[in-house]
């Protein structure tokens, strides 16, 4: 079977629709680009992460103990795990002073410092939308309580 080359009008209207496609929608579905998405979001949809990027958007450099000060609830072992991700993805930058006792800063790159307003956005949202959510979460739970008629 003969493969033959697309019409004008086949590849106006390709062209057409890949127009109307995002950069992010296009990396979804293209062939293993929606890896960079899935990789990249994997440490910045941590729910930690956007906690201690809040922490840091106000640009001084703060050490370990002030940083946990500012994030209720997260443990000395969540905190160490989440700055390492954060500065292997060149997001964070640790300084390590050589004084006794040593002492460890940490700040915001520039590459980091972009993530503030999508931080802030996604943050933003979360607590607008939290009581409907909730609510939400009622229903469906309610809905799953009162039976097997429930289909997923």
């Amino acid at each position: 079977m003969a493969i033959r080359p697309p019409t004008l009008e086949e590849t106006t209207a390709a062209e057409n629709s890949n127009a109307r496609i995002s950069e992010y929608e296009s990396a979804c579905v293209a062939g293993g680009q929606g890896e960079a998405i899935r990789d990249v979001l994997n440490h910045i949809g941590n729910k930690w992460t956007l906690l201690i990027v809040r922490a840091l958007s106000v640009g001084v450099r703060l050490r370990f103990t002030q940083l946990q000060r500012h994030i209720p609830g997260i443990s000395q072992r969540m905190l160490t795990v989440t700055l390492r991700h954060l500065e292997r993805d060149g997001l964070v930058r640790r300084t390590l002073h050589a004084e006794v006792p040593p002492r460890v800063e940490y700040e915001l790159t520039d590459i980091g410092t972009t993530l503030i307003e999508p931080a802030r956005a996604l943050g933003s949202w979360a607590t607008e939308s939290y009581l409907s959510v909730l609510a939400s979460r009622e229903r469906f739970d309610a809905t799953l309580a009162g039976g097997p008629n429930h289909s997923t």
